[in-house]
């Protein structure tokens, strides 16, 4: 058994953030009604996030892609190489990082429970993408050069 391979985390975490802000975009940019999203903010007395509060949230979809991957990569041992385990990997990822502070928006008043349920199941389905996409490049220096998982 060989140890964790860091340079393919973070070009399998890459790929996986990739995956995280292009599920992100299209629920926010596609998915929510944009004026009911300015309802929502203009309720809790904020403005719409802007370009460098949108920078951030990009920065974080690969902060948590390179994350999954290497939580991918050290449960890998255990679980075995491919999709299952990698959606698996995603299960208490998507908890911690996505499910409990919705839950949290919801306890305070500030998502209504239609939209939490929508991002909820919306963030689920993306982690699991993500992680997949993630641990398919993910190799422990196999020599054909990609991804050993499918």
């Amino acid at each position: 058994m060989s140890g964790i391979n860091t340079g393919r985390v973070i070009l399998g975490g890459l790929l996986a953030g990739l995956v995280l802000n292009i599920g992100e975009f299209i629920l926010n940019m596609l998915v929510l009604d944009e004026e009911r999203m300015t309802e929502l903010y203009s309720a809790m007395n904020l403005d719409p996030p802007g370009g460098s509060a949108i920078a951030i949230f990009v920065v974080f979809g690969f902060v948590i892609g390179i994350t999954t991957v290497w939580v991918y990569a050290a449960a890998r041992p255990r679980l075995g190489p491919g999709p299952k385990s990698a959606a698996i990997v995603a299960i208490p990822i998507w908890i911690a990082g996505f499910l409990l502070p919705i839950i949290g928006y919801v306890v305070q008043g500030m998502f209504p429970t239609n939209l939490a349920i929508l991002s909820a199941v919306w963030s689920l389905v993306e982690m699991i993408a993500c992680a997949i996409a993630g641990a398919w490049l993910y190799t422990e220096g196999e020599p054909s050069g990609r991804g050993a998982v499918m």
